[in-house]
């Protein structure tokens, strides 16, 4: 009786295995008639891909390093004057001769240096008093680096005070003050907030920020958080 069970039970894995291998096959027939019907199709997607990647590739080899070479070039120039004290022809922008960081940014605007060109101009025009001009240029500025990124929303505030928009500064001081993980630079926009709120007489917005320097900045501070503080109560 166990022989017959045996076989039963051997005769059932068999028809089993049968039937695996037939599904097997109608699966790979299925799949073959369906890349015989859409073959063309799919060569055109595939294709189409590998043309993207080797576009992307050639982009950034013989299009985006070139420009990014050009760039710095014309970025180098415009510093060496700028370290010369020669503002405006560091601001350039006027001649093909002497791009300066305008011209950089103008023509690069898409590679990291044009974005730095377009801070440093930024910051040319606010020492010329063209306070707009330098929000604008500051605004196009981007960057990974979350120190740099303070600095421009701290530079953006300094524009719109320059503006009489004291209340647009504040949010933007407010922004540098978050922007950054170095403390020193966090403090400095901190307290350049808490200044403003102040003269702004937002007290409480003045307090949150003075605050925030006794509970987190006390070593660059040397205690004035109190003093500022205290002031919030009756300024």
């Amino acid at each position: 009786m166990a022989k017959l069970t045996k076989n039963v039970q051997t005769e059932q894995e068999g028809k089993e295995t049968v039937e695996f291998f037939k599904d097997l096959d109608r699966e790979a027939l299925n799949t073959e008639r369906f890349l015989e019907k859409y073959s063309k199709p799919l060569g055109i997607i595939f294709g189409l891909l590998v043309l993207g990647v080797l576009g992307f590739f050639g982009y950034k080899q013989f299009i985006l390093a070139p420009k990014n070479a050009e760039a710095m070039k014309s970025f180098l120039s415009a510093q060496k004057n700028l370290s010369e004290s020669k503002d405006k022809d560091a601001l350039g922008g006027k001649s093909a001769a002497n791009p300066g960081f305008l011209g950089t940014y103008n023509e690069y605007s898409s590679t990291n240096i044009g974005k730095l060109s377009a801070y440093n101009a930024g910051l040319l025009k606010f020492k010329e008093g063209k306070f707009q001009e330098a929000y604008d240029l500051l605004d196009h500025f981007s960057s990974d680096n979350k120190t740099l990124m303070a600095m421009k929303y701290g530079a953006m505030a300094d524009a719109k005070s320059g503006l009489n928009r004291n209340d647009e500064a504040l949010q933007l001081l407010d922004k540098a003050s978050a922007a950054s993980e170095d403390p020193y630079t966090s403090y400095y926009f901190t307290r350049k907030a808490g200044i403003l709120a102040l003269g702004l007489k937002k007290n409480a917005d003045a307090k949150k920020y003075f605050s925030m320097i006794d509970e987190k900045y006390q070593d660059y501070d040397n205690g004035m958080s109190d003093s500022y503080i205290e002031m919030t109560k009756y300024y």
